[in-house]
């Protein structure tokens, strides 16, 4: 029997759930639809928001010969048979490759003559950035269109929740009370699909009571962590392990950090996908409390891209070992999130008239640059003057925490500026 994922997706687009802004009524993604105006596309997105229903809908609802490949297990070869057949055939031929982001740049370039020409509509999808990892001819020259898929809201996850439920109800003859959401909900962490896999595994496993079965929290919890293998049969545990290797990271675990690095590595996981992690953690966790791990970060991202495995084990191991033992400091992170957050609530404050560029005569004649000192003209090379609007002035958005390197730049920040107290 199928999965319940499989048995629910939609037949139409009234029945999909989420992406309004693309699929909604008058939004550009239906309109290309609806007047079979298609052109090649990326679905951009996290997992389980209906990146691949999505495409099955087009192809239906365009008619179109429906092909689908992996981008881990196919290659050059499997994509020349497809446009083979596509060239041989009279109708629209929609080509859809998950994981786009893992075709190598040979394997993209063998798509681009057949995506240029129209002999195949392409529909990538991916959950990493396609201007890091699709190369630009597909991107320009072929007017392939990037669509960013959004997270699923409550609202949506309880949609489905109850489509599912109502589905359960029919076949399996019981009636089904979901007395708490909180846990399949977080257990799902967005995905549609592994919402689905939880329910389906909860109705499977728990016996009805007098004829219902009411679902709590409590209840989930215990059915899952007992049934995990089953629940995750299709390496829905993927984005649990990354969490578990950044926060050993984070938490200055290196033993920890090697084994879960060992249990992505085992699994096959794109090893350029753990480097750009890394490259995260470096600035988010560690950031200048050791700037030496974000040039580390970025060098084991280099040198993977260029080695490629089994050896690029060696150099994560290295670089997951350094971040984990260097000392954390997250005051770059906080900095810049306050910083946003202010610029969202006081607006585009304007520029102090002395440090603005002044290129013209006429913008000489309004003071913009006048009276600015140029900071190596002085002493040690800085001289106090006003570089924030004057509404936010001695606002301090950085706070370095306690750590040798940051406790240096707090001393000299604070023989430096007085009014921002450091």
């Amino acid at each position: 029997m199928k999965p319940l994922a499989e048995l629910l997706r939609p037949q139409s687009l009234s029945q999909y759930i989420g992406q309004q802004h693309l699929i909604g009524e008058g939004a550009i993604l239906r309109n290309a639809i609806e007047n079979n105006a298609l052109h090649s596309m990326i679905l951009w997105g996290p997992p389980g928001v209906g990146k691949t229903t999505l495409a099955l809908l087009i192809a239906q609802l365009t008619n179109s010969q429906f092909y689908m490949l992996s981008a881990i297990s196919s290659g050059v070869k499997d994509i020349r048979e497809i446009i083979d057949k596509a060239k041989a055939s009279e109708e629209k031929t929609i080509l859809f490759i998950d994981e786009i982001h893992r075709f190598s740049k040979s394997q993209q370039d063998s798509l681009l003559g057949a995506v240029e020409q129209g002999v195949v509509t392409l529909i990538g999808a991916t959950t990493e950035n396609p201007s890091f990892e699709v190369i630009s001819p597909l991107l320009s020259r072929c007017q392939v269109y990037v669509f960013v898929l959004k997270s699923l809201e409550v609202e949506d996850l309880n949609r489905i929740l109850n489509y599912a439920k109502s589905y359960l109800e029919e076949n399996i003859n019981t009636t089904i009370e979901i007395e708490e959401t909180e846990a399949l909900f977080r257990i799902s962490g967005g995905d549609a699909r592994k919402l689905l896999n939880a329910i389906e595994l909860v109705v499977q496993f728990v016996k009805p009571q007098a004829g219902k079965l009411v679902i709590t929290n409590d209840m989930v919890m215990k059915c899952i962590q007992k049934n995990l293998a089953i629940y995750d049969k299709k390496g829905e545990n993927h984005y649990d392990i990354i969490s578990a290797f950044i926060k050993s990271m984070r938490g200055s675990d290196p033993n920890a950090a090697v084994y879960w690095l060992a249990r992505m590595i085992a699994a096959g996981e794109d090893p350029l996908f753990i480097a750009r992690r890394m490259m995260i953690l470096a600035s988010e966790d560690i950031g200048n409390a050791n700037p030496n791990a974000l040039l580390l970060a970025n060098s084991c991202f280099q040198a993977v891209h260029q080695i490629g495995m089994p050896e690029a084990r060696i150099i994560l191991s290295q670089t997951a070992i350094y971040l984990a033992s260097s000392p954390k400091s997250n005051a770059s992170y906080l900095a810049i999130d306050e910083a946003l957050e202010w610029v969202r609530k006081a607006g585009d404050l304007p520029v102090p008239l002395h440090i603005r560029n002044a290129p013209t005569q006429l913008m000489k004649d309004l003071n913009y640059a006048k009276d600015y000192k140029y900071a190596h003209s002085f002493e040690n090379n800085f001289i106090v003057q006003e570089f924030l609007p004057e509404s936010i002035s001695g606002k301090k958005f950085y706070e370095p925490q306690n750590n040798a390197r940051e406790n240096e730049m707090r001393n000299y920040l604070k023989k430096c500026w007085e009014k921002y107290r450091y």
